[in-house]
């Protein structure tokens, strides 16, 4: 799904040293998004900014595009341009080594949202593994324990990977479930997602056995989706995670079985506030993870959800 955010916000149009440095005694924040076109990396880049610019900070947002020299080099960049603080977004740290070491040698500190602890980084939260677990012992309980699971996978990401191990976890306990995976794309996780669900439903017709389609998040999910509505096929069970608003919206029409709703804004400003901290505690801090609870989105909450989040379906 594609969010807009501000065109202010995104400088990855141009080199940053076109952009020139920053200004004498501006503080700056970049930040360095998996892909700034899926919609919690817009929330959490939007929470960010907001706490961000509260304390006066400038904002550089920076899209790798799923490409992890992408976001090696704008690491890179951001250090030369002068930020002072970066936060990585999804990619894990073992990718980033030399975007880490760039940081490390100028004095930048660095947080990230679902990329780990490791080397230097000061906070981590996002944590996939949080949010997949309450999802995937729904779906094999839904299962009745039996059946055949499409798994919408993505290996580039820590928060996907960490996903999957769970997922791989909890199925390996159910013999009678049979899992194919199938690894989607950034950019072009919907398409994939949906092209993958068209061949996977075509050699698992209705009513042969207990399916299910997951999502290492919920856009793979929802490009499965399209396919299913395409074909009228509503026996698939559909579970996602991160709550985004058209998952919302899927689960209150009765299309997503499932999803884990982060709130990811406040993650973003949890993390300012975390990074923040750890500058004014220079070497006494100690690196830590900063979660936010999840909330599990079905059938039988998305009512009360939606009393006490009425903006998370986007009305």
């Amino acid at each position: 799904m594609s969010l807009l955010i501000p065109a202010t916000l995104i400088l990855a149009a141009m080199p940053l040293w076109a952009k020139g440095a920053p200004e004498k005694g501006t503080f700056t924040l970049g930040m360095v998004s998996i892909t700034v076109n899926d919609s919690s990396n817009a929330r959490f880049i939007q929470g960010a900014t907001d706490a961000a610019k509260k304390m006066g900070w400038e904002v550089v947002v920076i899209d790798a595009h799923g490409n992890a020299d992408e976001a090696n080099a704008a690491f890179q960049n951001l250090t030369l341009r002068g930020a002072n603080a970066i936060i990585d977004l999804v990619f894990p740290v073992s990718s980033l080594g030399a975007g880490l070491k760039a940081a490390d040698d100028a004095g930048v500190v660095v947080g990230t949202w679902g990329g780990g602890l490791g080397g230097k980084v000061a906070a981590t939260n996002g944590t996939g593994g949080i949010q997949a677990q309450p999802i995937v012992e729904q779906m094999v309980k839904d299962m009745g324990g039996k059946g055949s699971i499409l798994a919408l996978t993505y290996h580039a990401g820590q928060v996907a990977r960490e996903r999957e191990n769970i997922l791989d976890g909890i199925v390996a306990k159910y013999p009678d479930i049979k899992v194919t995976k199938n690894e989607v794309r950034i950019p072009g996780y919907l398409q994939d997602g949906a092209e993958f669900a068209s061949a996977w439903l075509a050699s698992h017709p209705a009513g042969s056995e207990p399916l299910a389609i997951w999502g290492s998040w919920d856009d793979p999910a929802l490009g499965a989706i399209s396919t299913m509505k395409q074909q009228g096929r509503q026996d698939v069970k559909v579970y996602g995670q991160n709550g985004n608003v058209d998952a919302i919206v899927a689960v209150k029409d009765g299309w997503m079985t499932a999803t884990a709703w982060a709130a990811v804004e406040e993650e973003g400003r949890v993390m300012v506030e975390t990074l923040d901290a750890a500058i004014k505690a220079g070497k006494d801090w100690k690196p830590k993870a900063v979660e936010v609870p999840v909330v599990v989105v079905n059938a039988s909450t998305i009512t009360d959800f939606l009393k006490q989040h009425p903006d998370a379906d986007g009305k």
